[in-house]
């Protein structure tokens, strides 16, 4: 297939970008649709860690992903735990190097994440029937945020 030349033009002096228009953040209501405040990972690139990094290195993955969670997956992409702002900054760290000794930056995700089998789920069929509120208290009652 042959492909044609685009024409080029110098920038002209004083010429501006756009910006887009703001807009107004989306009003969200206990009776609003759960969906709408959930990130649908098939549009939005999960944010993950590797077992093998250190806590140190998931904060920062979480700070310039502008997340408070990450994925941790092996090689494959299959999921191995989570690891959450929570469990970084918090104790667990201090609690595996009282156990284990070492120093913070020996501090694996793998050793303070929390494991695959204890990951509770919510399934997209009951969470595409639900309302904002429905999710609160589900948080509730099983102790999340």
């Amino acid at each position: 297939m042959s492909y044609s030349i685009i024409p080029t033009e110098l920038l002209e002096s004083g010429v501006s970008y756009h910006r887009p228009t703001p807009t107004a953040p989306l009003r969200v209501s206990m009776d609003s649709s759960a969906m709408e405040v959930m990130t649908d990972l098939k549009q939005v690139a999960a944010s993950t860690i590797g077992p093998e990094s250190s806590v140190e290195e998931a904060n920062t993955k979480m700070k310039l992903r502008g997340v408070r969670m990450l994925l941790v997956v092996d090689v494959d992409d299959t999921i191995l735990g989570l690891i959450t702002a929570t469990d970084v900054l918090g104790e667990k760290p201090m609690q595996y190097l009282n156990a284990h000794g070492g120093q913070h930056k020996d501090v694996k995700v793998k050793n303070i994440m929390t494991p695959q089998s204890q990951i509770e789920v919510l399934l997209i069929r009951d969470v595409s029937q639900a309302s904002v509120g429905d999710v609160v208290e589900t948080l509730k009652k099983v102790g999340h945020q």
